[in-house]
């Protein structure tokens, strides 16, 4: 059984899926920091984040364990990649994830300005 942790918020369909992956069990521990945050770390095979938790090479190092972190999300500048790679580490992201709602928000944006909302507010 593969362990998973979740160490920042993500939407409840993301947990949806990995509640129905078969031979996948997951937990959700956000806010740890410093040596609580490695020591889970060393815990569990793969970890999901956001940007809010900074996976350093102090983190990472020595952590035999853990084989996956995913980023929920474009940017992967608050993981060491380096370092998760001399470990062994597969380091990805959801590059396509934000597309959509990015579009939906520039074409907001544009219809507002050309009907003048912020000023008629």
């Amino acid at each position: 059984m593969a362990r998973i942790v979740v160490l920042d918020s993500i939407s409840q369909d993301g947990l949806n899926l990995l509640e129905a992956a078969p031979g996948i069990e997951y937990e959700v521990k956000t806010g740890l920091k410093g040596e609580e945050l490695r020591n889970t770390l060393m815990e569990f095979d793969g970890a999901i984040c956001r940007s809010g938790v900074k996976l350093t090479a102090e983190i990472l190092e020595g952590n035999t364990r853990l084989k996956a972190i995913a980023r929920a999300g474009v940017g992967t500048d608050n993981i060491d990649k380096n370092m998760a790679t001399r470990q062994g580490m597969i380091v990805m992201n959801t590059p396509s994830g934000n597309t959509l709602s990015t579009a939906e928000h520039a074409l907001a944006l544009m219809y507002g300005l050309t009907r003048f909302v912020a000023p008629a507010n």
